[in-house]
């Protein structure tokens, strides 16, 4: 018996749209996609703003810029890797209320309107997938969808952004300061011109908020997560952490706070040597899990660029299809209407800051009385430079994050204190 065919449409003709038609078109891969479908996919256009414009890798006969009309054209799935809020959340929704499965990349779209999205597919008999909108070709999602359903998952923790972890592991290997770091990230392709929603970490936070709804129940739903970016990290503050038997990576985290609550937070971390994230370098990614059961499990790959994010869009290609020729589709996850969302500032951690001060008598006593009026105690502390460039370094206690950031808040505000540089939360424990 013939086998049906699956029509597949795309909008976005970048390097992950190219990477993916050219994933499709593959004659060597012809059979195992086939398999992964249980039919054959046939490509029926890729919507780009502009046809006139050269698409490398992209048939001039599959280029269109009417997205209305590819959504009219009879499509089983429809693959967005196009980007932004607006008006891809039109199209998508239009796809979906015409029944039609959506595939998509686009971290942020799912983080705002995810759960509302996975309901409109549902109601109208189609499913919404988004693997590559984390961790580029590590299939985390999919881990946590279903392998990891049954288990309770304590914690994730990972190195979800390949900008900001190329530029801290130059910062690391070679001692360079952020700006020439981001500068060669930028040259490499690896940073945007406009790298802000890298480095100021809202882009890890848009992750954050999807790795909370499959592993805790969380909705997606633009709710707000803990951001801070690594834009004040010095080469100083990178030194002195392995000189302590740190390294410096910007985290995302989502985790149980006793038994209802949720922490969220995007931010740059000083991880063990030995945890096993702090050999991830590079623009790698890699995802941490912690389960009750299942105890500590680690993905790690290619995070970012065409090639290995289409790998996790044709994925979802493959499942959405088989679900097409099967007449079925995913059923989204009940959302746990008994978690709440705990501040960070309610939540405590070992902290390392660094403040820049005048080398003169007295300055030492007002620092550490701010510290004293926050109920911060100094666990250790290390002094560089004399006069006008004299620098504090300082390892607390393990302290309320709040009690912390008013510390700092008083420091700015000090006579005695020229500025005040990182303050940057410390993991204890290869596995805290």
């Amino acid at each position: 018996m013939e086998r049906p065919v699956v029509r597949v449409g795309v909008i976005g003709g970048g390097f992950v749209g190219t990477a993916l038609v050219q994933l499709l078109l593959d004659p060597t891969r012809h059979a195992a996609i086939v398999d992964g479908a249980t039919a054959p996919l046939e490509l029926v256009g890729v919507a780009v703003r502009d046809t006139s414009k050269p698409h490398p890798g992209i048939e001039a006969a599959l280029l269109t810029s009417d997205v209305d009309g590819l959504l009219s054209s009879d499509l089983d799935v429809l693959v967005e890797v196009a980007g932004g809020i607006e008006p891809v959340r039109t199209y998508v929704e239009t796809a979906l209320k015409l029944g039609v499965s959506v595939v998509t990349a686009n971290k942020a779209l799912i983080a705002e309107s995810g759960t509302e999205l996975a309901q409109l597919a549902h109601v109208n008999g189609a499913d919404l997938f988004y693997e590559a909108a984390v961790g580029g070709a590590i299939p985390i999602l999919r881990a946590l969808r279903s392998s990891l359903a049954g288990e309770r998952i304590n914690r994730v923790m990972g190195i979800v952004n390949g900008t900001t972890n190329y530029i801290l592991t130059k910062m690391t290997s070679e001692g360079s300061d952020y700006a020439s770091a981001l500068a060669e990230a930028q040259a490499l392709g690896y940073a945007e011109a406009d790298p802000s929603a890298d480095v100021e970490g809202f882009d890890v936070a848009a992750k954050v908020q999807i790795l909370s709804t499959l592993a805790f129940g969380t909705r997606l739903s633009g709710d707000e997560v803990a951001r801070e970016g690594i834009t004040g990290i010095r080469a100083v503050d990178v030194e002195y952490a392995l000189r302590s038997g740190y390294v410096i990576k910007m985290l995302g985290v989502a985790e149980r706070v006793g038994d209802t609550g949720v922490s969220r937070r995007a931010h740059p971390a000083m991880v063990p040597a030995r945890h096993p994230l702090a050999s991830v370098n590079g623009p790698m990614n890699a995802v941490f899990v912690e389960g009750v059961k299942s105890g500590p499990l680690m993905w790690l790959g290619q995070g970012a660029g065409g090639e290995p994010t289409a790998t996790a869009v044709l994925g979802d290609v493959l499942d959405a299809a088989r679900n097409r020729v099967s007449g079925r589709h995913d059923v989204p996850f009940s959302g746990d209407t008994s978690l709440h969302y705990v501040p960070a500032g309610e939540l405590s951690s070992v902290f390392y800051l660094s403040i820049d001060v005048l080398d003169r008598p007295g300055v030492l006593s007002d620092v550490a009385g701010i510290f004293g009026r926050h109920d911060v105690s100094i666990r250790s502390m290390d002094q560089s430079g004399f006069g006008d460039e004299a620098r504090l370094s300082f390892l607390t206690h393990r302290a309320l994050s709040s009690d912390v950031f008013a510390t700092v808040e008083e420091l700015k505000a000090s006579a005695s204190v020229e500025s005040v540089g990182a303050c940057i939360r410390v993991i204890d424990g290869v596995f805290e």
